[in-house]
Parts: structure tokens; sequence; C-alpha cells
């Protein structure tokens, strides 16, 4: 194999032609591996018990830029410098309208700038209860920040994490919680031994195993190029191409799973990553998680899928942009995820793609799904037809992304017919999303109460619930949550 243009190190050169993958890829994977190591080292021999969180952080900040630097080359300075540049933004102008072209440094930049606007230049009533939960009241200093940012359990591929609940992890107070009581609910405040990541940690790297094994065999063998080879596209028929293009996009997904998983395994192994433990007892290691597999590939509605797919994205965009637009909040939200991820034409086509499907979805689901509950029966054809449904229109939306360039992509539509967004836009011209009203019906109350049920049930899973502001123990904020709305 020719060797690969790139900034970072040519050391691993001779591996990359052995394997037969791109030397920027190989330097990622052996900087993850380093830093799984690392994270093991951290939590050994840096415990918060009995090192001090200067200590913690400087040695995070330093093997992160020094991950960086063999990754990126000098271009790692790139960091270090926009990093201290917004620093310096911050402080001046008081965190307003931050912006940074790297991706996970762009994500914890402008979570933490709007944590600080909302904890220092904004009145608690003005807030909502989460940005209250992450709001930040001092500003922190340049060592914490840097640490934050640059740290080497995320700085390759995040995952992004609140400004709080990193503080909290460094100074050890993660484990700081209650118990579960009997009945499941948080019991009084104590001291308990820190728990072990070694379990979550296993399994997840059991799951990158798994994902790597599929993306070297499987994934090659299934390219979502060959939907628009136009041999294929002359003599395949409908339903072969229907079910061609779930399966190579099924595919593409391991990649993803695996560094995500392996980000995530990193993160526990050095400590990070705790939400408290379950009704059993069992600690949770799935705080920053970025993913849940089994409620992706099982996904029955677009929100499902995208509620469980780069899940701290889809987090980072809802606070920072669908909770404070003020117009056209969803189409907003698609925009800059697209913005987000860079130049590519196929980004654009596939978010502007996405805001039709998701509201299209959204309208068919608040006309429909009510009618579909029960019975039991019934509800399961429901949810065979809206999972083959939503399957075939996430793979649709994500064609770009992958496919990249406007050609091959608009290739791809025109080849459908573009009939995905007709159907959604006609969805949306003649089937108007229901919004609820306090005049509804008994009837029409009972059955939004049913769905609003069966909702939480399958999504249980599948949702956000997790903790974002270390809600390990979070019996006083519940308290005062009670007490505002005992006020309101």
């Amino acid at each position: 194999m020719a060797t690969t243009s790139t900034t970072g190190s040519t050391l691993l050169q001779p591996l990359s032609n052995a394997v037969q993958l791109p030397i920027d890829q190989v330097n990622f994977v052996v900087c993850q591996l380093f830093a799984l190591l690392a994270a093991i080292w951290f939590r050994t021999y840096l415990r918060s018990s009995k090192t001090s969180s200067f200590i913690r952080h400087v040695v995070a900040t330093l093997l992160g830029l020094y991950l960086a630097l063999f990754c990126f080359g000098w271009y790692a300075l790139h960091f270090l410098v926009q990093s201290g540049i917004s620093y310096c933004i911050m402080i001046i102008i008081g965190v307003e309208n931050m912006h940074n072209p790297m991706m996970i440094i762009t994500q914890k930049i402008t979570s933490l700038a709007y944590e600080i606007h909302d904890g220092m230049f904004r009145k608690d009533e003005e807030l909502t209860s989460s940005q209250r939960g992450l709001a930040v009241r001092r500003m922190p200093s340049l060592l914490e920040y840097l640490s934050y940012t640059c740290n080497f359990m995320g700085i390759l591929a995040g995952p992004l994490c609140s400004y709080r609940d990193y503080i909290t992890f460094i100074e050890g107070r993660a484990h700081r919680g209650a118990q579960p009581g009997a009945s499941g609910k948080d019991g009084l405040p104590c001291e308990r031994a820190e728990p072990s990541p070694n379990v979550a940690v296993i399994q997840k790297l059991l799951v990158c195993g798994l994902s790597l094994f599929f993306h070297l065999t499987i994934s090659r063998t299934l390219p979502v190029e060959y939907n628009i080879d136009e041999r294929f596209q002359a003599t395949a028929s409908w339903p072969t191409k229907v079910v061609y293009l779930y399966i190579s996009l099924l595919a593409a997904r391991p990649k993803y799973y695996f560094a995500w998983t392996l980000a995530d395994a990193i993160n526990n192994a050095a400590g990070f990553g705790f939400r408290g433990y379950d009704e059993n007892g069992t600690a949770r290691w799935d705080l920053i998680s970025n993913l849940r597999i089994q409620q992706i590939e099982m996904s029955t509605s677009f929100k499902m899928f995208l509620d469980n797919w780069n899940i701290q994205t889809a987090l980072w965009l809802k606070r920072v942009c669908y909770e404070r637009a003020s117009l056209s909040p969803t189409i907003q939200t698609f925009i800059l995820s697209a913005i987000w991820h860079g130049v590519y034409p196929g980004y654009y086509l596939t978010f502007l793609t996405g805001v039709v499907m998701t509201l299209a979805a959204r309208a068919m689901r608040s006309n429909f799904r009510h009618y579909f509950i029960e019975p039991p029966q019934l509800k399961l054809l429901y949810d065979v037809v809206t999972w083959v449904m939503t399957q075939i229109a996430i793979s649709y939306t994500v064609v770009p992304f992958v496919l990249l360039s406007v050609k091959p992509s608009f290739m791809f539509y025109s080849s459908w017919y573009y009939c995905l967004h007709v159907a959604g836009i006609l969805v949306l011209l003649f089937l108007p999303v229901k919004k609820t009203q306090r005049g509804k019906t008994t009837h029409e109350n009972v059955q939004l109460s049913r769905s609003k049920k069966c909702d939480e049930r399958e999504n249980s899973l599948g949702q956000n619930s997790f903790s974002t502001t270390n809600n390990v123990c979070n019996q006083n904020q519940e308290i005062a949550s009670r007490h505002s709305s005992l006020k309101q």
C-alpha cells in the first residue's frame, strides 16, 4: 500500500501497510488503545482519593495533547491555540456566540460557553430545569478549561460531557451519592466505595471487537456505493433495491459502533461515566455513552433512532440550539448539525432530507399511532410496519452522508424518483401535526394517556434519560423542583 498523506506521525506506516488501512486510521486506533491503557493507569495510580485535582488536571491535559500531536502533528497546536483564544473570549465578552471548527472541541467550547452564560449572566427563573442543573456558577481556571477540552480520554473521539460532570469526576465526587432504597428510589446521601468499571469496560471492549470484525469483513463486501451502480440499478428489482439499501447502510454502522464504544470504554476505565446505581444496586456506567445499539437497530420511529444514535451530539444540539431557537427549532437544529459536520455537500443533503423525514414522521405518529395501541396484536403489527418504514427512511436519508458528493447523491435519489421526499412533503401539506389542547374529550385524553404510557415503556432505554449534571444523588434538585412547582 502506498504511503497515505498524513500530518501526524508516520511511525506506524509499516503496520498501516500490513493491515491495509490508511495511516491516519491506524494512528487513531493505536492512540485510542494507548489511551485505554493510560486510563487504567490514571484510575489506579492517580485516583482522586490520593491525588490532588491539580495533578489529575495536568496529567489528563498533557496526555491529551500528546495524543493529538501524534495523530495530527503540529496541527495539534491548533487545539491549544483555539482553546486558549476561546477561553480569553469567554472572559472578555461574557460567553456569547462561540464557534470552533473542530468537532469535539466545538461541542465542549459552545456547551461550556452557554453553561457559564446561564450560571453567571442569567436569572434562575429564566432557565429550564436542565439549564439550571448544568449552569456553571464560576469561571473555570485556565487549567480546568484545558483539562476539560483537551483531556486524553476524549480529545480524539469524545464523547461530549458536561463541564460539571467532568469536574465532579476529577474531584472524585461522582460516587459519593445516595444508595438506592428498597423501592429503587434514592435514599439518604451516604459515603460509598468507588465502584469498579471493569465489567462495563470488558463488555464494551467485546462490542468493540465484534464491531471491528464486522467492519473489516462484512462491511467491505456491502459498499453503499453499489446502490448507484448502473448495472445494479438497471437489473435489480425494487424489493432487491430496498433490501440492499437497508443491508448496506446496516453494514456501514459498525465503524461508528467501534469508535464510540471504545471512547466510552476509555472514559469508564479512567473512572468517568458512572451514573449511580439501579434498583438492584448495580453500578451503571452510561453517563456519557454515545449510542444504544439495540435501540438503534429496533427503532420504530425516526425520533427513537435519533435519540439513540450519537446521543451526546443530539443532547448538544438540543441544549445549544433547539431549546434556545425562537423560530423553527427543528430546521435550525438540522442546519447547525450539517454545518458542524463539515463542508461536504452530502452532509447538507442528508440533514435537509432529515428535516422533511422528521417532521413527516412526527405528523404521521401524532395522527395515527393512538389508533393502534390496543389490542396487543394490533400494536405488534404497528410496530413491525413502523420498524420497516423507519429503517428504510433512515437508510434513504443517510446515503448522501456516506457518498459525500453531490453527483452520486443525486444519482441515488433520482434512481428512487425522490419518492420519500415527495411522500414526506405530501404528508406535511395534508397531514399537519395535531397539537395537544386542553379541551379534548375524555376518550381522546384516555387514548393519549395510553399512547404516552406505551411510549415510556418502549423507549425507557431509548431516551436520553441519563444524568447530565451528575444526578447520581439528585435529591436536592428534586426537592427544589417540587418546591418550585408548589409555588407556581
